[in-house]
């Protein structure tokens, strides 16, 4: 299984491949898609078209995007709010899952702890993904969620299985 994991942001959006065979996990490419233009409606298309290339690129079979964390500032969040949603479309648009998890989901799934910083996230995704290059934080953090994802599907694969069998 090919994941896609997308931190969204509107200046700088992150976005990680990795593979996944049962519990084994290798990197795949990871990078940073940078919003171009003055207007906001400038800068959601060059994030589409930046994240529409990486998806045809890499060619995932599936993608996981972070949910959005409400802040004080009503204005930003709406902004993040609107990249998140290019995040969800261009995987939506190759026909794509999607999944979604909290911040504090995804570190705890990755680093084991809900409140870790991006330092402990850097490292675990260091250690899970042996020889990564990280493009920066957000490329770091898109691993991650490609990271939690291949958790979360593992999970519920073993699950589908188990109540196939008591079924059967």
């Amino acid at each position: 299984m090919r994941v896609l994991g997308i931190d969204p942001g509107l200046r700088n959006l992150g976005w990680g491949v990795i593979e996944a065979s049962g519990s084994k996990v290798s990197h795949v490419a990871n990078g940073v898609c940078k919003s171009e233009g003055q207007t906001l409606g400038a800068r959601l298309l060059s994030l589409h078209i930046q994240l529409s290339e990486v998806l045809k690129s890499f060619q995932p079979d599936t993608a996981a995007v972070e949910q959005t964390f409400v802040n004080k500032d009503g204005a930003g969040t709406l902004k993040l709010g609107q990249a998140r949603g290019i995040a969800m479309l261009v995987p939506a648009q190759a026909g794509l899952e999607i999944g979604e998890y909290a911040p504090n989901a995804i570190k705890k799934t990755v680093v084991g702890v809900g409140h870790a910083d991006k330092t402990q996230v850097a490292h675990m995704v260091r250690m899970q993904l042996p020889g990564v290059v990280l493009n920066g934080p957000d490329a770091t953090d898109a691993l991650a969620i490609a990271l939690c994802h291949a958790v979360h599907a593992r999970t519920q694969n073993h699950l589908e299985l188990a109540v196939k069998r008591a079924t059967a």
